[in-house]
């Protein structure tokens, strides 16, 4: 079965982690702090904050943004559900915009005719590794004086207008989930240029305390830990890699189905998270390519709002609508061989016969 994720764990992770398990150093400790640097650094930001997952990272972002009950942040409805999730978890109100006509990201056309006296945030998502329109949205969150977050956890290291994913807004947040660019197993990092802003989410981290039992505010346990963080240093040390073999598959798969299918545009610094394509035979093609033992996957199936418990934040968007019923990934992991690749397209190359 050609897989549609592979995580890609060697020696240099086991290794990593053999290494922590006997310095006996397993929580929160040396290696989170290393972690943080070299994720900064290859993000080219400041500051990095390690959770242990990419919606705890969210979470602490919205937290330390000062969002709260009466506040709308404004986003996409086509993403995964901790996008929206960790708005309401910190009391504020989604408010869902529709996608770009030509692609997957959040259309900052369409935005400023949703922005309100209560808009406290932007918060576009790098959807499938490709970077959403930065400079539209920091023109917009200039103009209104409102926050721009990133949602960067398909992103890692995306790349485009002299910037990375994570570093144009306040903040970014990163997932580092077993499939996604790069893994820590589980875990998150955020991202800022602001050590305020920075000093701020390592508080809620940890119970909310500036000193060992001074519990100036209350916080949550949200720390990553040594093991997860040995991995994630191996990771990204292989990062470059991963992305540029991503983008190897995704370059033939376009040169060999763009008159079949629609291909995803590669543009704003794509790193293909996910290479996802568009068909009105979606659900048929699904079948057939499983049947040839080739997995691929619907990312995603439903619009946030259709979600019984995000129903009460209803919106029109007419180009995501359209999406849920088209959108097919592909396999795209950097564990693939061509000959994998090749399989890939001549089956699909069948089914269109």
């Amino acid at each position: 079965m050609i897989q549609i994720a592979s995580p890609q764990i060697g020696k240099e992770e086991r290794d990593a982690v053999d290494r922590v398990l006997r310095s006996g150093i397993i929580a929160q400790g040396p290696e989170v702090a290393k972690f943080e640097e070299e994720f900064a650094e290859a993000c080219g930001v400041k500051y990095a904050v390690a959770a242990c997952n990419g919606t705890t990272a969210g979470h602490l972002v919205m937290l330390a943004s000062g969002l709260g009950p009466g506040d709308e942040v404004i986003t996409t409805p086509f993403t995964f559900f901790a996008t929206a999730s960790v708005v309401i978890m910190a009391g504020a109100k989604p408010v869902f915009v529709d996608v770009e006509d030509d692609g997957f990201c959040l259309d900052p056309k369409k935005v400023e005719a949703a922005i309100t006296d209560r808009t406290k945030a932007i918060h576009p998502v790098h959807l499938y590794g490709e970077l959403s329109d930065m400079p539209s949205f920091l023109k917009i969150c200039e103009k209104h004086n409102i926050l721009l977050i990133e949602d960067s956890a398909q992103a890692h290291c995306a790349n485009s207008w002299n910037g990375n994913a994570g570093s144009f807004g306040k903040a970014g947040w990163f997932s580092f989930y077993p499939t996604k660019n790069m893994t820590t197993s589980e875990g998150g990092m955020i991202t800022t240029n602001d050590e305020e802003f920075a000093n701020k989410c390592k508080v809620i981290r940890a119970h909310g305390m500036t000193a060992q039992y001074q519990h100036t505010e209350f916080g949550y346990n949200y720390r990553m830990t040594d093991i997860s963080a040995a991995i994630g240093r191996e990771q990204l040390k292989k990062l470059s890699k991963f992305n540029s073999r991503r983008r190897e598959i995704a370059e033939i798969y376009n040169s060999e189905l763009s008159d079949l299918v629609v291909t995803p545009k590669n543009r704003r610094g794509h790193v293909f998270h996910q290479y996802t394509i568009r068909t009105e035979k979606r659900d048929q093609l699904k079948e057939f390519l499983f049947d040839r033992k080739i997995n691929t996957g619907i990312y995603y199936p439903s619009l946030l709002f259709n979600y019984p418990s995000m129903e009460a934040y209803k919106s029109i968007c007419p180009n995501a609508e359209i999406l849920i019923k088209e959108v097919l990934s592909l396999p795209v992991h950097p564990a693939l061989t061509d000959s994998d690749v090749f399989e890939v397209i001549s089956s699909i190359k069948e089914f269109f016969e």
